[in-house]
């Protein structure tokens, strides 16, 4: 029996001595696919390899359906530790008390003075309180990718201002060849972009004055009629129910000269024309001369009150969101990284597309015009509301300033009854 006991006490003594093992967090990739599984799978080996003590699992999620799986995770308690977000939904997690401020551990950590302050700003602008709840990972800008070997053909010089871009987009239409100079995207997705246009022309610097929306002003109905103006004269007729994919078809099919997208789209239009054939500038101004941007969503990385360790939680964001792996990952998407070190970064010498987007948003004169993403209604009032009634205006049925009177009022609205619940 004392033998026995003798024994027992052995075995509890080696298990309380033997080292524990690794700590296991879980990480939802917010895009995964074949395009960026792959790269997260690189990083979380680098990331393993520099802290054996924890360890990653990874799980990619597309994107078109992530938001719904976080409010499934939320509801059942069962979310992951770090979660990639965009500021598109980011709000909504907020709303549901799921996610940590980060604000103590950027500020006390490698990363303090490290991340875009524009990036920063949108992520902030998102939430009720100010707070960060999500470190930025990467930034978009919309752009005017066009074909620069065109341009140069026929000696027309690139537009600075949306008169110009009018101006070429004639010269360089020729409807018996099928030849246009500009690409409207009048289906999904049309109103967010409609909107970056009407305030890169309007220079209107806000996207609420008093609590009204800016929409309906005056000089962003006057963009408004021009691009109408355009349709099936510089454009192809196709186009009032052109999504994303039906538009770079058309550029990249050699059917347009410029369309309006962003660095998203890079990888399809350097794979089917390369770099000595497509270029990309900003959107143009206006008659006021100012630079004003209305940002894409911010896609950055979120830690989750519910995970079951925040340190190895954070510190996994910490290493997604250093020079060395921001780098890594905005160089194979081809967008704008978060962290300031890598702005010297050779890729980005010879990406001009990023190298001009970073010089736009790094330019004090740039003024950010954040759309209001975090209105729960927001997504359904610019699609659903609002997409059918823009067709309206290109086919001549209904006036811009009409229009944008009835978007501005529903976003007033919107914004009215949120400033009441916070």
């Amino acid at each position: 029996m004392r033998a026995l006991l003798v024994a027992l006490a052995l075995v509890l003594s080696a298990c309380s001595a033997a080292p524990d093992g690794p700590t296991t967090i879980t990480f939802w990739d917010n895009n995964g696919g074949p395009g960026r599984t792959p790269i997260y799978q690189e990083l979380i080996k680098r990331f393993e390899a520099a802290n054996p003590d924890i360890k990653v699992e990874y799980v990619g999620i597309p994107s078109s359906s992530v938001q719904q799986k976080y409010d499934t995770a939320i509801a059942g308690g069962s979310t992951p530790d770090v979660g990639g977000v965009t500021t598109s939904y980011l709000a909504h997690l907020v709303g549901q008390d799921a996610l940590e401020p980060l604000d103590e551990r950027v500020e006390s950590g490698p990363l303090k003075g490290k991340l875009l302050p524009g990036l920063l700003e949108t992520v902030r602008q998102t939430a009720m309180d100010g707070k960060l709840y999500a470190a930025p990972a990467s930034g978009n800008l919309d752009v005017i990718w066009y074909r620069s070997d065109l341009f140069t053909e026929q000696k027309i010089a690139v537009p600075d201002t949306w008169d110009q871009l009018v101006d070429a987009a004639a010269k360089l239409t020729r409807p018996a060849d099928n030849k246009y100079g500009f690409t409207i995207r009048g289906g999904a997705g049309s109103v967010f972009q409609l909107l970056a246009e009407a305030y890169s022309y309007s220079g209107v610097d806000k996207f609420y004055d008093g609590g009204k929306s800016t929409v309906a002003d005056p000089r962003n109905a006057e963009l408004v009629s021009k691009i109408a103006g355009i349709y099936k004269k510089s454009t192809p007729e196709a186009d009032v129910n052109n999504s994303y994919t039906q538009m770079v078809a058309q550029f990249t099919g050699g059917t347009v000269a410029m369309m309006h997208h962003n660095l998203g789209s890079t990888a399809d239009v350097m794979k089917a024309l390369g770099a000595q054939k497509v270029s990309a500038m900003p959107l143009p101004k206006g008659p006021s001369g100012k630079r004003t941007v209305v940002p894409n969503p911010t896609d950055g990385f979120a830690v989750f009150k519910g995970g079951r360790n925040q340190d190895a939680s954070w510190k996994f964001v910490e290493f997604l969101t250093s020079a060395e792996s921001n780098g890594y990952w905005n160089e194979k998407v081809g967008q704008i990284p978060a962290n300031t070190d890598v702005r010297g970064a050779e890729w980005i010498q010879k990406n001009p597309a990023v190298k001009m987007a970073l010089g736009v948003l790094e330019d004090p004169a740039t003024v950010l015009v954040p759309a209001p993403v975090y209105l729960p209604e927001y997504s359904s009032i610019t699609k659903t509301d609002t997409e059918p009634l823009y067709q309206k205006v290109l086919l001549g049925q209904m006036s811009a300033q009409e229009f944008l009177d009835q978007l501005a009022g529903k976003l007033t609205t919107a914004q009215q009854e949120w400033e009441k619940r916070k």
